[in-house]
């Protein structure tokens, strides 16, 4: 089967609307090409910030494609009206099947995070330096590679938080990095769980493919009352990486799972749906003891009051 590539050129602040609108009519996964310039010899790369971003949806030629791709494009029209800088027009190709299984992966290169985390795409190749501690991931067209500054302020935390012997909780674990990273800087378990199962499979993959499946337990399930009174007061550290009113909803949950001493990294957070998480984390007994933003995004840590 023949594919349709879909690129919308977009500005950095509204790349999450344009992902989700295109991921919303492909079902397929979208790709994000982020404008970087390689150095090191290919092996490593830096982000050209303010430029504007590509992404990327794969539709099949299926006979149903032009009246998704006119969906698309309303879609699309509603955001441009922000401006023209905002969301450039929609770009097609055909793409054949063999160029369409692997053409997400020109997007991922290696990413070098904080002091010593390095994530690598399985088909990359790196050699690390003393003292990096690298993540070998196979993300899929469904989860990035720690690229986004959500992914990215948590993955930080992880290396600055974890110490030897902690247990980990990792709600909302997509790809499975940050429970990746966790296991890799000395957590003794880690316990990620997520309502999708796309998400499970690649999580469950990605703990084999660092030999970590022993330190990873990957569930499909939620965190609703009943497990959150399962795992009362169990973890050293909790993560959360979703966005701002979903980490809301379930604030009395994530404060029930921390140990006494414990400490919860929230993030997915847009500076203007702040109070939107805030809010019902302090409510449920926790006090903020730091924040972090790259660009308009935000990570909050807290920790349970007394």
């Amino acid at each position: 089967m023949d594919w349709l590539e879909l690129t919308v050129r977009t500005h950095p602040d509204a790349v999450e609307s344009v992902s989700e609108l295109l991921n919303r009519y492909t079902g397929e996964g979208v790709a994000i090409e982020e404008p970087i310039e390689l150095i090191n010899e290919g092996q490593e790369y830096r982000v050209l910030q303010g430029q504007p971003v590509l992404v990327h949806g794969y539709l099949p030629l299926d006979g149903k494609e032009e009246a998704i791709t006119q969906q698309i494009a309303e879609g699309l029209w509603h955001f441009s009206s922000l401006g023209e800088h905002f969301v450039g027009e929609m770009q097609k190709r055909v793409v054949k099947e063999d160029e369409w299984a692997n053409a997400w992966k020109d997007y991922y290169h290696v990413t070098h995070i904080g002091q010593r985390l390095v994530i690598r795409p399985s088909w990359r190749e790196y050699t690390p330096k003393e003292q990096e501690v690298v993540l070998t991931l196979d993300p899929g067209m469904a989860f990035g590679t720690g690229l986004h500054p959500t992914t990215r302020m948590c993955l930080e935390q992880v290396e600055q938080r974890v110490k030897s012997g902690m247990h980990v909780l990792d709600v909302g674990t997509g790809s499975g990095i940050l429970a990746l990273a966790a296991a890799k800087l000395g957590a003794e378990s880690v316990y990620a769980i997520d309502n999708s199962s796309v998400a499970v499979e690649s999580a469950s993959e990605n703990a084999a493919l660092n030999d970590l499946s022993a330190r990873i337990k990957v569930v499909l399930g939620i965190l609703d009352d009943a497990e959150a009174a399962r795992l009362a007061g169990r973890y050293d550290l909790v993560l959360a990486n979703i966005i701002a009113h979903v980490i809301g909803s379930i604030a009395p949950q994530l404060a029930q799972t921390l140990a006494p001493q414990g400490v919860l990294v929230v993030s997915g957070i847009i500076e203007a749906r702040l109070h939107d998480a805030l809010d019902p984390l302090l409510a449920a007994g926790l006090e903020q003891i730091d924040k972090v933003m790259i660009e308009d995004w935000m990570a909050l840590i807290l920790r349970k009051r007394g």
